[in-house]
């Protein structure tokens, strides 16, 4: 049997509970690693998580907290400590989604979705870099010193009518993203970003669920078909892995072709 690409590591996956948080958790806990499954609120939920990867042979625990608040973001890593001995792996994953109107989106609904999707990774990723400085190079255990990887969106790139807050969350966190890059990399922290299309889950089964809408959705995919959590966990073990040592600062956009703007095959 071939080793398994992250055997040895230990990762950390915020926002794990559900959707795509739950399909990457489970992925790396497949390929070799102890995974940390993260949710803030849906401790059911993270918790089957966790018995479906050790009934599936692997090694799992979970653990709450608001990777947006500083101090709940403290400790999780001493969770992860205290449990895994360290940290090899974070994915920085947990979203949400409050969608108006440009002139109808309420304040609140503004800055709780840049708090969680921007700031959230901001202040749990500043947290990663800490301890990955702390616990020190293991060449025996992978080259990286360690390995970031943000969840944004293909609508870091394009534009989102309806739903600003999540596209200019998403957007800064390219950046975010880009420049962590730039500044950690001669540390030998690898720091990239998964950026799914449309993906098949519970935040926007109304978008697929019927004919209808699955019709008017795949106009926007070149590829033929809708994603599956599982399309966006495969290329996240390979990110996480020492496979991939040399992709530093790059988005792997995961979208079937949709940032190809389809709509310009027959001339626009």
């Amino acid at each position: 049997m071939t080793e398994k690409l992250l055997a040895g590591q230990r990762a950390l996956v915020t926002g794990a509970s559900s959707g795509i948080g739950r399909a990457i958790a489970c992925a790396l806990a497949d390929a070799g690693a102890v995974v940390l499954v993260n949710y803030r609120s849906s401790q059911e939920e993270a918790e089957r998580v966790v018995a479906d990867i050790t009934h599936r042979g692997g090694k799992a625990f979970a653990v709450q907290a608001d990777v947006s608040k500083p101090e709940d973001c403290e400790r999780l890593f001493g969770a992860l400590e205290k449990k895994l001995g360290g940290v090899d792996i974070v994915v920085a994953n947990a979203g949400v989604q409050r969608d108006a109107a440009f002139t109808e989106m309420t304040l609140d609904d503004w800055r709780k979705v840049i708090e969680v999707n921007l700031t959230g990774q901001f202040v749990c990723t500043q947290e990663a870099v800490r301890r990955f400085r702390h616990q020190g190079l293991d060449p025996e255990r992978s080259p990286a010193l360690g390995k970031i990887i943000f969840t944004s969106s293909v609508h870091q790139a394009i534009p989102w009518s309806g739903h600003v807050n999540y596209a200019t969350a998403k957007g800064g966190l390219k950046l975010l993203m880009e420049s962590m890059a730039q500044e950690l990399a001669p540390e030998k922290i690898r720091v990239n970003a998964i950026a799914p299309g449309a993906i098949k889950t519970p935040i926007n089964q109304d978008a697929w669920e019927t004919e209808e809408a699955k019709e008017k959705l795949l106009k926007l995919i070149p590829y033929g078909r809708i994603g599956e959590a599982e399309d966006v966990a495969k290329a996240t073990v390979w990110l996480a892995s020492d496979e991939s040592d040399y992709v530093v600062g790059t988005t792997l956009f995961i979208d079937g072709g949709m940032l190809l703007y389809p709509a310009f095959r027959e001339g626009g």
